[in-house]
């Protein structure tokens, strides 16, 4: 596996989501000039354009609510697919399209690690823990179960596809949270999930608490899936998202996180989830988003070019 590949993985999934506009994130990553970003850096960038769902249906679940249900679960399958086997070739980057597709990109490098003999931890960065069941969404919008049905919760047998290798809750991390349900909060409340919500940043900075999760993932020789929602961001830098909720984390914070991040050598598999160009500005969270993903992948924040919007 070499971590100086990065696999481009367009995922224009919207099935999660009644807000259109997701499916048209992939295009955007491109357009903001992520491939020849990241090749500026030395790296070697692989666009296998954008994956489809497989074909197939579903039961009907019955939570009235919920729509969009094979849709996702197709999205799943394929999502999952592509996550194991592009995990064992390079860092696959997946370009999003809604939170939903993080049930498959989770579960894939799940199994990749377990191949491997090596946990997976996942970094979970969101205004929102996404840890509804099908029983427990009100909403009935798929975006908000990936990390339930990643993590095992029950629910999800005959209406998502079964997991390989669950991931142990123990082994996530939500750093962000500023939005949560009840029915979210009292699964954080019994999971075993590290949760850090904005107040525990204000408190004690992004730096101390990443540095603390990173260290428990080297210690476990983990690999680290970084799940990276628009929605992290405060809407006054990135509003091209369809979840804003005020409070978000600074370009600053975020710019350190992905330095960290790199610094670390841990990260194995990326998502860049809940960008909506309909919404946004003359591109600029597209170009946001397109940097913190440079910075991860090695760029400094002082070898950024300027911008102009």
């Amino acid at each position: 596996m070499d971590t100086r590949r990065c696999i481009l993985i367009g995922a224009p999934v919207q099935a999660g989501t009644r807000r259109l506009g997701c499916d048209m994130g992939p295009s955007a990553y491109r357009a903001a000039g992520l491939g020849p970003v990241l090749a500026a850096l030395g790296l070697t960038v692989e666009d296998r354009g954008n994956l489809a769902p497989v074909a197939g249906g579903g039961p009907v679940h019955p939570n009235p609510a919920i729509h969009g249900l094979p849709e996702v679960a197709a999205w799943t399958i394929a999502l999952a697919r592509a996550a194991d086997e592009a995990g064992a070739e390079g860092v696959p980057i997946f370009l999003g399209g809604d939170h939903s597709l993080s049930a498959g990109t989770v579960s894939g490098m799940a199994l990749r690690a377990a191949r491997e003999g090596r946990p997976l931890f996942v970094l979970w960065l969101d205004a929102h823990p996404d840890l509804h069941t099908l029983d427990t969404t009100t909403s009935g919008n798929l975006h908000g179960v990936p990390m339930a049905y990643a993590t095992g919760a029950p629910g999800f047998a005959g209406y998502l596809p079964p997991l390989g290798a669950p991931v142990d809750p123990h082994h996530v991390c939500m750093i962000g949270l500023r939005s949560v349900d009840p029915a979210e909060r009292a699964a954080l409340g019994t999971a075993g999930i590290r949760v850090h919500d904005m107040r525990a940043i204000d408190e004690n900075g992004i730096g101390v608490l990443l540095a603390d999760f990173l260290d428990r993932v080297r210690r476990a020789d983990g690999l680290l899936h970084v799940s990276l929602d628009v929605d992290f961001l405060d809407p006054g830098i990135a509003p091209g998202v369809g979840t804003t909720v005020p409070g978000g984390a600074t370009f600053r914070e975020a710019h350190l996180a992905m330095e960290m991040l790199h610094d670390s050598g841990l990260v194995r598999s990326l998502d860049l989830v809940e960008l909506n160009p309909f919404l946004d500005e003359r591109g600029r969270t597209a170009l946001l988003m397109t940097d913190l993903a440079a910075s991860l992948m090695g760029r400094r924040v002082l070898d950024r070019p300027t911008r102009s919007f």
